[in-house]
This record gives structure tokens, sequence and C-alpha cells, in this order.
């Protein structure tokens, strides 16, 4: 198991606008049903009180990542973390809409709740536009760093599969030099040109498109766990 004292503290503030009724419904109704539990081992019982591959999503934004998987795969299971409450709403948004019964949702910082994972018990885990944090000076509170990278590889099953896309150059720089060095994770590029492209079952996001009108590219990377 990785030190907990290496793995990236939650950083920046958690909550934005004032919430709608409508939204504050979601959060008071919707949210305590799909809370992962507080205490004990996260598993597929656990969670879906059945044995089914399990997914998890590292900051799932306002979801729409987490919701199209979910509908894509329904039997499988998915769980992601958000301390951005209005993201927060935004997925329950999607859940309700979407009448999808395979997703956990956590309010709060990933890494805590990944340690709670048996080793080797996931299928995929998603980082989508992670903080990039651009200051060399806060480089260390990047998730793609040794600390996380560390837990991510336990909590996955060999052949299991670690999804990373960025707009950021930098980021994107900085995530190919650390995996670069990884002697547990594959690279999953047939060509030199592979991580320009959205593989199939990777939705855009709200957020990736806003990135593109914007002018700015966005990279892909899949990686197995070895």
């Amino acid at each position: 198991m990785p030190d907990p004292t290496t793995l990236r503290r939650l950083y920046g503030r958690q909550s934005g606008h004032k919430l709608r009724a409508g939204q504050a419904a979601l959060v008071e109704q919707l949210l305590p049903v799909l809370s992962v539990p507080e205490d004990g081992e996260l598993n597929s019982r656990a969670l879906f009180g059945d044995e089914r591959p399990l997914h998890f999503e590292i900051g799932f934004g306002s979801g729409e990542h987490l919701a199209y998987r979910a509908d894509l795969l329904p039997d499988h299971g998915f769980v992601g973390a958000e301390p951005f409450l209005n993201g927060v709403v935004g997925a329950l948004a999607h859940i309700r809409d979407g009448h999808l019964a395979n997703v956990r949702v956590h309010r709060g910082d990933a890494l805590p709740l990944l340690e709670r994972f048996p080793d080797a018990s996931l299928s995929f885990v998603y980082l989508l536009h992670p903080d990039p944090w651009p200051k060399a000076r806060h480089a260390k509170r990047r998730m793609v760093n040794p600390g996380p990278l560390d837990l991510i590889a336990a909590k996955l099953k060999p052949g299991g599969e670690f999804r990373l896309g960025t707009d950021d150059p930098v980021y994107c720089r900085w995530s190919m030099m650390i995996m670069s060095g990884r002697r547990d994770f594959e690279w999953l590029a047939e060509g030199a040109d592979d991580f320009l492209t959205r593989p199939g079952g990777w939705p855009e996001t709200r957020y990736e498109a806003k990135a593109r009108r914007q002018g700015r590219e966005v990279w892909y990377f899949r990686y197995r766990r070895i």
C-alpha cells in the first residue's frame, strides 16, 4: 500500500454559485441515496449488492463522462468522487435523468476513498482534465505524481486501464514524463497521433468542448496496468 503521506491533499474551493431549489432538492433527497458509505471497505457487493466490474472516476466535474459510461455499461458499477458541490449536483441530474442505478458518488477528495477499495479490484480509473497546477512550485499538487499513481496502480486489476485526459500542454508533457518512468503501466498507443484522437466510448464533456472552442488541443492517454 502506498504511504498516505505521499498523496496529494485537497486544495481549492469546494462550492460556487448558490443552488437553485431543484438543485438543492437533489442534494437533500438523491445524494444520500447514492452516496458511498462513510466507513468500511468498498467493493462491488458493498456498493451494488453483487459482483460486477468496478470503475472509479477522480474528479468527475459535472458528471457527463461518468453518466455516459454508466449508461454504456449498465452491468458495471461506477463510483465517482468530486469535491465541488455544483459538479456533484450536475452529476446527480444526469443520474436522475438517465435512470442510472449503477452509479455511486462521493462529495470530497478521491484519494482517501480510493484507499478503501481492495487492491486489484478496479477495472478502470479515470482522471479527466485534472487541475494542472501550472506553476513549478505547485507541481507536487498534481494528481499525476508518484503517490497518487502508486495508489491507482495498487487498486487496478492486472490488465485494468487508467485513462487520462488533459487540455493543458504543461500537464501533457509532465504526464508523459512521469508515466514514461513507470514500470507498472503500459501506454496503449499504437501510432504517433493516437493521443490526439478520442478513443471509442470516451464522450466529449462540456469542459472539453469549451477547451476546443478556446483553441486548446486535447490529449487522450490510455495505460494498461501491467
